[in-house]
């Protein structure tokens, strides 16, 4: 599983950053993994990005929201941070007028669970107040790529559909580009300005929305920091005595000391992710961020001596035997998280929003469970260098045959979603209607099981504001989040290709597929150092030095976005 993948369990969702204590398990943030591959063959087939000057006609002005000041303000392209709940006599208005004419729309998301009827208290409230009749064709997450292929193929396409990034595979792009309106004429330059909460979405969000040449999406923003973090039992290192490690040969160190096999107690998980970022390679699920330029050479993060000095650090913790066994077994994912929570591992890493998660969760039964993120390390100790993910990565789109009513009336939509942390319309579309799915409690919304069953997923898609994090119930957590993205964005560097949505050429798209399981063998100690080495090679000599060629070519042709 690739970091930031889909859980099977619950879906992205920006408003995983909410505070409910009734529903104490996190979602994955921003971020998701981007496999741009394109398939042939199609209308509207357009391979490459679009120029950074090209670009520059076709973004939406930027004006920054002053309707709600966060507690934290974003430094270092961090999210911004709200550590309290705002009662209602505060919360402000963002949307003052109706802007939805009342027209209908069909739309297409994916949705983790079991979707709720349609005629809910919730979804009846957000149609009043936007002035838009949606309805919504929610479809199983976790098989959401095959339900998206199969309607893309079709003619009989809804008026909005939500697609992930992690879902632009094969032939999908092909039909992003065939299938789906250029949003341009109602949005580029201050023709957003009807829509003042899109507006303040970042500049660098809006650039992903661009594709086959037009701004075809409203993204998803996300921090560009790495939202991978090395979460550790700050509760347990107290209890016994232990220092955080501040580099890779002190936490082997550590690591040694802290295991103890016959007590059942580890001191990690599998260490991957981190080492990535430990070591300084080139990050992120998105293929194009694996190319930066390095002097006049373009290079891919397999060819880099980082990569292969990750990759033995993390099979050193495995050889020493500190690693969970069953991650030595390949049991990753949520699973890392369970046994974390149960003390049998100190340390593991995971996006940043189980700090959150996992705190809320346990903090019902265990008061003085308590957890951490501890700061990224460099390979001597020293300063790390971080590398930038891409700032969108789940995008929503309207259907060419939807008529100009209908495209107003979604951006209406996306306004209203888009609203901030503090105003009215977040508490609609973050919590529902008052009383049925949500309850004041303690001073804290806290959400009713109506609520957790119905106001969950949909509408999160269709407009998100600026990245920020809020949860006002642990407040001391919101702070410690925003803070650690605020120091490692101090370290975070932007390769050649972030901000661009890249569509691979086809015939490459999927020759480097084979490297995350090589990476896992070789960790594990099943495979060799010289077996990644030479797998590098054949990825050259297969069209590895091809795809370097269309690369350099797209950056000497294009700029990069950054």
């Amino acid at each position: 599983m690739t970091p930031n993948a889909a859980p099977h369990s619950s879906g992205p969702s920006r408003r995983s950053f909410l505070a409910s204590t009734a529903v104490a398990t996190a979602a994955v943030a921003a971020g998701m993994p981007l496999l741009t591959a394109c398939g042939g063959g199609q209308e509207g087939r357009k391979e490459g990005a679009t120029s950074k000057k090209e670009a520059e006609k076709l973004l939406p002005a930027f004006v920054a929201s002053s309707v709600v000041t966060p507690d934290i303000p974003a430094k270092n392209g961090s999210a911004a941070g709200f550590t309290r709940a705002i009662p209602a006599a505060e919360l402000k208005t963002s949307v003052p007028e109706k802007l939805g004419s009342g027209g209908r729309l069909k739309i297409m998301s994916p949705f983790w669970g079991t979707p709720p009827k349609g005629d809910n208290p919730y979804y009846t409230a957000m149609n009043e107040a936007v002035g838009v009749e949606v309805t919504w064709q929610n479809q199983d997450g976790v098989t959401y790529d095959q339900k998206l292929g199969a309607v893309l193929a079709s003619s009989d396409i809804p008026d909005v559909v939500v697609v992930p990034g992690w879902n632009l595979m094969g032939r999908i792009p092909s039909a992003v580009n065939a299938k789906f309106a250029d949003l341009g004429p109602h949005l580029s330059g201050d023709k957003v300005k009807k829509y003042p909460n899109l507006a303040a979405v970042p500049t660098e969000a809006w650039r992903r929305g661009i594709f086959g040449g037009q701004l075809r999406a409203v993204p998803m923003p996300g921090s560009y920091v790495t939202d991978i973090a090395p979460l550790y039992r700050k509760d347990l290192f107290a209890e016994e005595g232990y220092s955080v490690p501040g580099s890779p040969d002190a936490f082997l160190s550590w690591a040694k000391e802290a295991t103890d096999a016959k007590g059942k107690r580890w001191a990690c998980d599998d260490m991957k992710w981190t080492a990535f970022n430990i070591f300084g390679v080139l990050s992120g699920s998105d293929k194009a961020l694996w190319w930066n330029l390095e002097g006049d050479r373009l290079v891919n993060r397999i060819e880099t001596e980082q990569y292969l000095e990750a990759l033995e650090w993390t099979r050193k913790l495995y050889a020493a035997e500190v690693v969970h066994p069953d991650a030595v077994q390949g049991k990753a994912g949520g699973d890392a998280g369970n046994r974390f929570t149960a003390g049998e591992v100190l340390v593991y890493n995971q996006n940043i929003s189980d700090w959150w998660g996992k705190t809320a969760e346990q903090r019902t039964q265990n008061p003085d469970f308590e957890m951490a993120a501890f700061d990224v390390f460099g390979p001597d100790g020293g300063d790390p260098t971080l590398w930038a993910v891409q700032p969108a990565n789940i995008f929503t789109f309207v259907s060419k045959k939807a008529s100009k009513r209908q495209v107003e009336d979604f951006l209406a939509l996306c306004n209203f979603c888009a609203a901030p942390y503090g105003t009215k319309e977040f508490m609609l579309t973050a919590y529902g209607v008052e009383g049925t799915d949500y309850e004041i409690e303690d001073g804290l919304p806290t959400k009713t099981q109506q609520g957790v069953n119905e106001v969950n997923g949909a509408y999160d898609y269709t407009g998100n504001p600026a990245p920020y994090i809020a949860y006002p119930d642990l407040p001391d957590i919101t702070r410690g989040m925003v803070e650690w993205q605020q120091r490692m964005g101090a370290f975070t560097k932007k390769s050649s290709f972030f901000g661009l949505t890249v569509t691979e050429p086809n015939r490459w798209s999927n020759l480097a597929d084979d490297f995350e399981q090589l990476e896992d063998d070789v960790v594990r100690g099943r495979k060799k150092i010289s077996d990644v080495q030479q797998a590098v090679s054949d990825w050259k000599s297969r069209g590895g030095d091809g795809l370097r060629d269309w690369y350099r070519k797209l950056l000497d042709d294009n700029g990069a976005a950054k």
